[in-house]
């Protein structure tokens, strides 16, 4: 069984005293890779560090909606160049965040708007963070229909909205949340999406799943959010393992160049 982890920070301050031995252990614990999801253009050249050095390492390229006041032609353009890097798979992690609102509304839409635009040019999957602003980054992704796809990370939207996303040609990400007691909502969408359109993260060092909530999470932690997903589904942790890599696959078009 192998699980692939399609959105974790392993770059994050709270790994500097053991990445360098935890990332060579993933593929023994059963994690055969993981995307480095990228939050400011600052952070390419680390990302890019990091995906030439391990084989099982892929990484994306973008501006987080927390930055998104920083997303300047200069700063667009470091993402675009990124992007030339066959390791680098995505535009992500882009979207808007009206909980937090660290950058201007504004600011967000435009900056998620430039992102969405670049990624249809270079037909490039996103990695989208919504949170609380369902309605606008619906629109925005909705005004591009047919020009893009990618994946909505760490989905809390409803599941009418899910159904949209999947016929846009998106996946929905689910992880460590999947596992809370109080997560009734996510796992009856679990349950009722297509199998063949989920995916499964991290978001480590964040979003610990149970019973480590607390705790620093990391893509070793992934499997209980798969047998949650497998818990909802009926199936066997096995059979979810498998379609969730080959979706992560898919989405990230990287099984040529997997090992």
């Amino acid at each position: 069984m192998k699980l692939f982890d399609t959105h974790a920070h392993l770059l994050d301050a709270q790994f500097d005293q053991d990445r360098n031995a935890l990332i060579p252990s993933f593929p023994g614990e059963g994690i055969a890779g993981f995307l480095e999801a990228c939050c400011d253009a600052n952070d390419i050249p680390k990302i890019a560090a990091l995906v030439a050095l391990y084989d099982h390492v892929f990484g994306s390229a973008g501006i987080h909606p927390h930055a998104a006041d920083t997303a300047d032609t200069a700063s667009l353009l470091r993402v675009e160049r990124a992007l030339t890097n066959p390791k680098i798979v995505a535009v992500g992690e882009i979207g808007l965040d009206y909980h937090y609102d660290f950058s201007p509304r504004d600011a967000q839409k435009k900056a998620f708007a430039d992102q969405l635009d670049l990624a249809a040019a270079v037909k490039k999957p996103v990695v989208i963070h919504d949170r609380e602003a369902h309605g606008d980054v619906m629109a925005l992704v909705s005004a591009r229909r047919g020009k893009l796809g990618g994946v909505l990370h760490c989905y809390s939207g409803s599941y009418e909205d899910a159904v949209r996303y999947l016929d846009m040609g998106f996946y929905i990400a689910f992880g460590g949340a999947l596992t809370f007691k109080n997560a009734v909502r996510q796992r009856d969408i679990a349950a009722r999406l297509p199998l063949e359109r989920i995916v499964i993260e991290t978001d480590c060092p964040y979003l610990t799943p149970e019973p480590h909530r607390g705790e620093r999470n990391d893509p070793r932690l992934l499997h209980l959010t798969l047998e949650a997903l497998a818990g909802t589904r009926g199936i066997s942790p096995e059979e979810a393992a498998q379609a969730t890599f080959d979706n992560a696959m898919r989405l990230y078009g990287i099984a040529l160049l997997f090992i």
